[in-house]
């Protein structure tokens, strides 16, 4: 008898791409209204979960005791941390939970879990047994001094000399988003990728939006990476932010430093420059990668000044949407006839849809596609997924075509997308090991009902003496075979 370690063929099917990463928000929430819970959720535990920042450290700035309570969708959480931070006891929690009405009882419990999430407070044992929370001591301490004025007041700018050549919001707007638009478009791999750091191009790799081709090794987006471009820009900068953060300490720079930075220039002026004197080395590199992202404008690098962007601002302010995103209209439209007109003069807009169809068009104002079972099955083989394809389209469907009333896309359509989805998956792939070559029927036999009872038998061939196990339970079926072939049974 032979045992073949047998791995599925098609491995390229990776099993990251049938879970959908739950790190993105629903595009359906995002479009009804504002900041949905799961990013809100993702943007608190993401700054809990990160490594190497110790309690002291964590609440040392009085700008971030502020941004914890103030910003984001925390009212409750102010609300809770107002009323105990003159008490110098444990407080009940039931009492603590008495305070919202019992609708909100969804809202109180997702609160006191971020709140010790982020070690603003913790469980406190009081006299009776009764649990209770307690506000984090340093934290109390500065978050007295941020409120009643007491302290040393904390600014990133030294006196700086008028500039001779300011910029105004116009021009921070529209060089931040040429900047962020550049990340943008390298990952739908449009040709206006130029100016695109390498620093960038690993964060996109580190987070898992972009993985390398199998074949020739280049830069490929994933089904996350497609997620992450429906999201509205704040929440894509949050989350690119995020995985620039955890790989700080490994590029020789400080997390608490990099994160006090990040809270200040969410509190700075947009149009107001400030000055880098002061700024340690590490704080300097901090900036320039910043400036790549577009969330500061540097003139040159020894400039002495830099204006925050409002990436910047909108970064940690609970802001989703910016204005023009709010202002922006759908522009596309789909035919029965599997045609799709892109009523944009973007060319990222016109790029995300040259992932998952045949542009075949292309006019200033206007880019017509087609829909094929090619151009969808590339996308699926990216890791983008039938449903993420639809969504897409409904998301950006043209005004007009939602005045009408649903569906927004004709059923044959989706129908179709979701049965080309379908042809790919009536294989399933499952790693295991062959076994063939029994010198007798019976080996065969007593080896497979073995097998059979431990619940690890996939496939057999009984006229060829073959089976397949799972490779789980290959050590377990080895291991009883020798003892059977020895003739200890």
């Amino acid at each position: 008898m032979v045992a073949i370690d047998w791995t599925a063929k098609d491995r390229k099917i990776e099993n990251s791409h049938r879970t959908c990463s739950a790190k993105f928000t629903c595009l359906e929430e995002e479009r009804e209204g504002g900041a949905s819970a799961d990013m809100a959720s993702s943007k608190a535990g993401t700054l809990a979960q990160l490594n190497g920042v110790s309690d002291a450290e964590c609440f040392s700035g009085i700008e971030v005791q502020s941004y914890r309570v103030s910003r984001g969708p925390y009212q409750i959480a102010r609300h809770y941390v107002i009323r105990i931070l003159f008490v110098e006891q444990p407080v009940p929690q039931a009492v603590v939970a008495s305070w919202v009405a019992q609708a909100y009882c969804k809202e109180h419990v997702y609160v006191t879990r971020s709140l010790s999430d982020l070690q603003v407070w913790q469980e406190a044992a009081i006299p009776g047994g009764l649990p209770g929370w307690i506000l984090n001591t340093t934290f109390k301490k500065n978050m007295k001094i941020a409120l009643l004025g007491r302290g040393k007041a904390w600014s990133m700018s030294s006196q700086l000399e008028a500039d001779t050549r300011p910029r105004d919001i116009q021009y921070l707007d529209k060089y931040a988003m040429e900047r962020w638009e550049c990340v943008l478009h390298y990952m739908v791999g449009s040709q206006q990728q130029e100016g695109i750091s390498a620093d960038a191009v690993r964060i996109l790799l580190h987070a898992g939006l972009m993985k390398r081709d199998e074949e020739d090794g280049s830069p490929v987006i994933t089904r996350e990476g497609f997620q992450f471009l429906l999201l509205d820009t704040p929440s894509q900068v949050w989350y690119f932010i995020l995985q620039y953060l955890d790989t700080v300490e490994a590029r020789g720079l400080d997390l608490v430093d990099c994160l006090t930075f990040l809270f200040q220039l969410s509190f700075s002026t947009i149009s107001k420059d400030y000055s880098t004197e002061g700024m340690s080395e590490g704080l300097l590199v901090f900036l320039q990668h910043l400036r790549e992202f577009g969330l500061v404008y540097q003139r040159k690098r020894k400039a002495g000044r830099f204006y925050p962007t409002r990436l910047a601002l909108n970064i940690v302010s609970g802001q989703n949407k910016s204005q023009t995103e709010l202002n922006r209209d759908g522009y596309i439209v789909v035919e029965t006839n599997y045609r799709i007109y892109a009523y944009t003069d973007s060319n990222l807009q016109v790029a995300l849809l040259g992932l998952f169809c045949e542009l075949m068009y292309r006019f200033p104002n206007l880019a017509v596609g087609i829909l094929t079972r090619e151009s969808v099955r590339q996308a699926l083989r990216s890791g983008i997924t039938a449903e993420q394809i639809v969504g897409f389209l409904r998301l950006h469907a043209h005004p007009r075509l939602l005045a009408a009333g649903p569906p927004t896309l004709p059923p044959t359509i989706v129908d179709q997308i979701k049965l080309w989805e379908n042809e790919r998956e009536r294989f399933t792939y499952t790693e295991g090991v062959l076994y063939s070559q029994f010198l007798s029927q019976a080996d065969f036999e007593v080896l497979r009902d073995h097998a059979l009872d431990l619940g690890v038998l996939t496939w057999q061939n009984i006229p060829r003496r073959t089976m397949v196990v799972t490779k789980s339970g290959h050590e377990d079926v080895k291991r009883f075979w020798k003892r059977y072939s020895k003739g200890g049974g």
